[in-house]
């Protein structure tokens, strides 16, 4: 018996030995790679695209970058440390030629340095976010200037570099963008609205807006679902799901309570902020969802079907109906909303100012709001 589980300890060890190696085989050999497509890249001609222009490509690339400066050593450092960390790169010593390439090629970043003769780094952000909003801006900076990189996020920058910078401070800086850039993305929305089946909407594509079949809509954004015994369930639509983003809890009515359409019926709460959604229907609330209560992930599956928030016994559906939009008039409505909450959201103090800047949305748009855009948001949309 001590045989056997000698060489069971014996038999993980060398899996791991062998993983190890294994690892630091592939990573020796990606480098030999990468070093050899920067020393065969640098002697090829590009001189056809941008006269100053220097390629180095390499196979599945982290991210695909532009880096513009008119000091070739800055460039020079930018290409090795990156190149060598997996990411494609081409380089440019002026912001004309970087405007050429960037309407060719499909970039993920454009490095600009702020200082430049001819077009500076505030000319390139404001023409690279002009001609491809798709690309994310970082200013190259050097500490006399940061106030006025920091001014460039507001044209669209989405962050800035300091020089001079270690291998390792870049590489740390790139990793972070790079996780934002994707988690943006990952997070951004089409305002489209869709029509699904009601079973169904639990897996239609989380960036775009969802409204079961049959399901009204009412105009402070909850739903409601019409049983035959005159049982109505309500919860938060698709539209209030997705712009609140994080929910941390929700204050739901007393069992009981008898409440009238265009009350207030239940909060939605976000740190120390609130939301209150008015009751869509008039009756008597017979159940609450606490299982719902207890546990908010289901929200971020759907917030349709079993999500529901309570149960309300209806009275005079006949009357509250018609200030409810279901099917065609539903989408009609969200449509509606979404263009003006672009428009607003426009308008507003927003933290995220490359987001705010065009007319993209992301999940949780609402959580970069201060207290007094959540306060007006929340108003317009949801207390009605």
């Amino acid at each position: 018996m001590p045989l056997l589980i000698i060489a069971v300890i014996l038999f993980v060890i060398a899996d791991i030995l062998i993983r190890y190696f294994g690892k630091s085989i592939k990573e020796k050999q990606l480098r030999k790679d990468r070093e050899a497509a920067l020393n065969v890249s640098l002697n090829l001609d590009f001189s056809r695209e941008a006269k100053s222009l220097k390629r180095v490509e390499v196979e599945n690339p982290k991210a695909k970058i532009l880096c513009v400066d008119d000091e070739p050593v800055i460039l020079d450092s930018f290409r090795k440390i990156l190149v060598l960390d997996g990411y494609s790169v081409d380089t440019v010593e002026n912001g004309k030629e970087a405007l050429g390439l960037i309407q060719m090629h499909h970039y993920d970043f454009v490095f600009t340095d702020l200082k430049m003769p001819v077009m500076d780094g505030v000319e390139v952000t404001k023409s690279v976010k002009h001609l491809r909003p798709d690309i994310d801006v970082v200013i190259i900076t050097g500490f006399a200037t940061v106030e006025t990189a920091v001014e460039c996020m507001k044209f669209g920058a989405m962050d800035y570099v300091q020089k001079p910078f270690t291998e390792d401070e870049l590489l740390d800086f790139v990793k972070k963008i790079l996780i934002r850039r994707t988690d943006r993305i990952q997070k951004q929305l089409k305002p489209k609205v869709h029509i699904t089946h009601l079973t169904e909407s639990k897996h239609f594509r989380t960036y775009e807006f969802a409204i079961p079949g049959g399901v009204f809509i009412s105009k402070g954004h909850c739903w409601a679902s019409m049983e035959q015994d005159g049982a109505v369930k309500i919860g938060i639509d698709d539209f209030a799901r997705k712009l609140i983003g994080k929910i941390d809890s929700i204050e739901l009515p007393n069992l009981g309570m008898t409440i009238s359409a265009g009350q207030p019926l239940f909060t939605i709460k976000q740190k120390k902020r609130a939301a209150t959604f008015n009751s869509p229907i008039s009756g008597k609330v017979t159940r609450i969802n606490t299982v719902l209560q207890n546990n908010l992930e289901p929200l971020n599956v759907t917030p349709y079907g079993p999500n529901w928030f309570c149960i309300v016994d209806a009275e005079d559906l006949d009357k509250v109906l018609k200030d409810l939009s279901v099917g065609n008039a539903a989408v009609n409505f969200y449509q509606a909303e979404l263009d003006k909450f672009i428009e607003l959201k426009k308008k507003s103090t927003h933290e995220d100012t490359a987001a705010a800047a065009g007319d993209e949305l992301y999940v949780g748009e609402f959580e970069k709001f201060d207290d007094t855009n959540w306060d007006k948001m929340t108003n317009e949309f949801f207390k009605r």
